[in-house]
């Protein structure tokens, strides 16, 4: 099935869902008290709704998913961290628009194909 909005995940789903995927997947660590983390929530579906099919897009709140969120160093959230094939291609520290997470897809993408 072909997920349109972000999934929630956590620890224990961590290294089969992300790090054993074919393919891109994106995953936002975000707390619930985040201010920024449910601002950039909308921009977060949206980008999961246009790309349903080409990115899994995950949501780990940090507070209740210390491992993972220890494992991957994250300082702050929001932090967006897009993985191709279960390798981190890119971090991202703070909020991103829906046209930045795109762009960032678009290029992992393109790379893929060249």
């Amino acid at each position: 099935m072909t997920e349109t909005k972000p999934m929630n995940i956590t620890d224990d789903q961590f290294e089969q869902q992300v790090l054993n995927h074919q393919g891109i997947s994106v995953v936002d660590f975000w707390a619930p008290w985040c201010g920024p983390c449910i601002q950039m929530a909308p921009a977060l579906e949206s980008f999961a709704a246009s790309n349903a099919g080409k990115v899994t897009v995950y949501k780990l709140d940090v507070d209740e998913n210390p491992k993972i969120a220890e494992r991957f160093e994250i300082r702050s959230v929001p932090t967006i961290i897009f993985f191709k094939d279960g390798q981190v291609q890119h971090i991202s520290r703070g909020t991103m628009s829906a046209a930045n997470l795109q762009n960032k897809l678009n290029e992992l993408l393109s790379s893929s194909q060249a």
